[in-house]
């Protein structure tokens, strides 16, 4: 048998207890369906903490806005809204949601394409708007006239910068302005004048590279003091997202999937991939080309721990620590974590339909074990889940992760005795449905009935791409949250409670407490 390729979650306490509630999430699937995704509103409160704390440790203000596409859920909005969290929203939709759920507009910030309803909206509510380009601030302007609104307060969004004597370029961005074309930006900031208020600059960028983003920050800086020598007052530097999340348990366990992964796509092993797919690498004549579209699953410098460690750095021509460059000139630092804001903050659940070993077809794969040494093919155990791809997003979002066997009986007994491999298919009348292209091991065969967790699926994974497909139906969301000791061994069922996701408030739901 091969030797199985785990690639186990990271799960920190308050989750693991909640996968430990074995007989609570089957009450809730059962009760709610599958599949079905569970939030963790107070976790969302302690990840901002942590961020907090990271401002204090380099004596620096400024907003912690969540990007709220990260995921829709109303119980993460309104608990953040009851912190000192800002949002920041990227639809009329997202504005909507975030008014009603209790941000006031100073702590709400509008980004991302902007159609006129949008713009509107948030001018009337007194939103700060993050501009993109000449042309949008121009139609901002014109709203604030036609309706008589008070000066709205903004942000310039600036992309393409350099640092000079280096040879480093950010990547380019479809967001924002170029940094060489801030004098023309700033012009029109001049000419609206009586319409909008220029508060800061910031850019996005598409990126993992603190490199990169060192450069951006330490360029938005500069395009401060060149504000400043106008006349003009701006105060605040937004460096985006793109914090991250560590997925994994075990960094070693990513190290070694990778590695077989590029020796299956050179063929030096077998295939460990439904159809041979191999996330973006080739094999051309014994030469490895192309690049693994995946997501790095672990990263042990992530989130709140990342954003410490870009402070830190010297900026790229000034020489400085990027912390001290704000912190000189009187700065305040804007942040915008999505993913990294709800890290393990969620999980989806999804219920077992069928269990069933497929014959092995693939000759080619057959004769690649046979020269691997690796014996007869013994087919795939392929498990069919009441779910699809679309609602759980990890391999759409290149995160390869475990999901957690949470069996409806007491484990053991299966047929199968563990460790399986096994491929995870959708509920859906399509051969692309896989929810994971890859062979997942699980420390024993899951049957029908049992639930598999897909934990921390709550940065965009969770119901970024959810849809009613073939009239199945979207996942239902649910708060909970957990009274007594997170670490009460063998309590974990009894200390859970629960309310559909549209019906948490904050400190309410603790009076009217619900129990599976």
């Amino acid at each position: 048998m091969d030797v199985p390729l785990y690639l186990e979650p990271r799960l920190e306490s308050r989750l693991a207890s909640l996968l430990r509630a074995r007989t609570f999430l089957h009450t809730l699937a059962g009760g709610l369906g599958s599949p079905l995704n569970v939030v963790l509103p107070d976790r969302v409160a302690e990840n901002l903490a942590a961020f907090r704390a990271v401002y204090r440790k380099h004596h620096l203000s400024g907003g912690i806005f969540f990007a709220h596409k990260a995921n829709r859920s109303s119980a993460l909005i309104r608990r953040l809204a009851a912190t000192e969290a800002a949002v920041d929203v990227a639809s009329l939709g997202e504005l909507q949601h975030a008014l009603g759920a209790g941000f006031v507009p100073d702590r709400v910030m509008a980004t991302g394409p902007k159609n006129p309803e949008f713009l509107w909206l948030a001018a009337r509510s007194g939103t700060t708007v993050n501009i993109d380009s000449p042309l949008e601030l121009a139609e901002l302007a014109a709203l604030v006239r036609d309706h008589g609104l008070p000066r709205v307060r903004v942000l310039l969004r600036l992309s393409g910068f350099c640092a000079p004597g280096v040879k480093l370029l950010t990547r380019q961005s479809r967001f924002g302005t170029a940094e060489a074309e801030l004098d023309g930006l700033l012009k029109s900031v001049e000419r609206h004048s009586d319409a909008v208020a220029l508060t800061g600059v910031g850019y996005h960028l598409d990126t993992t590279s603190p490199a990169e983003k060192a450069v951006a920050l330490e360029g938005c800086v500069k395009a401060l003091d060149i504000c400043r020598a106008r006349g003009l007052s701006p105060r605040a530097v937004d460096i985006g997202g793109g914090f991250g999340t560590d997925y994994l348990a075990d960094g070693a366990q990513w190290q070694r999937y990778t590695t077989e992964l590029t020796n299956a796509a050179l063929g030096t092993r077998p295939p460990m991939t439904w159809r041979r797919h191999t996330y973006g690498l080739r094999n051309e004549n014994g030469t490895l080309r192309g690049a693994l579209a995946l997501y790095p699953a672990h990263r042990p410098t992530a989130g709140a721990r990342y954003l410490d460690a870009l402070l830190s750095l010297p900026a790229p021509s000034l020489g400085r620590p990027l912390a001290t460059l704000l912190l000189e000139n009187l700065y305040e630092l804007h942040t915008e974590p999505g993913r990294a804001l709800v890290d393990q903050c969620g999980v989806t659940l999804a219920r077992v339909l069928e269990v069933r070993r497929t014959e092995a077809t693939d000759r080619a794969e057959a004769a690649d074990r046979t020269a691997s040494g690796a014996g007869t093919d013994p087919g795939h155990l392929l498990v069919r889940l009441d779910a699809n791809a679309d609602d759980i997003g990890l391999e759409e979002h290149g995160v390869l992760v475990d999901p957690v066997l949470v069996p409806r009986a007491a484990p053991g007994g299966a047929p199968d005795a563990g460790p399986v491999a096994c491929y995870l298919a959708g509920n859906l009348c399509l051969e692309a449905d896989m929810i994971t292209r890859r062979a997942v091991h699980l420390p024993e065969a899951p049957r029908p009935g049992d639930l598999l967790a897909f934990a921390n699926t709550a940065g965009y994974c969770m119901d970024f791409s959810a849809d009613e497909a073939q009239q199945q139906p979207v996942a239902r969301k649910v708060a909970v949250w957990q009274e007594g000791p997170a670490d009460a061994a063998g309590q974990e069922d009894a200390s859970w409670h629960w309310c559909l996701d549209e019906q948490y408030w904050p400190y309410v739901n603790r009076r009217t407490k619900g129990s599976a």
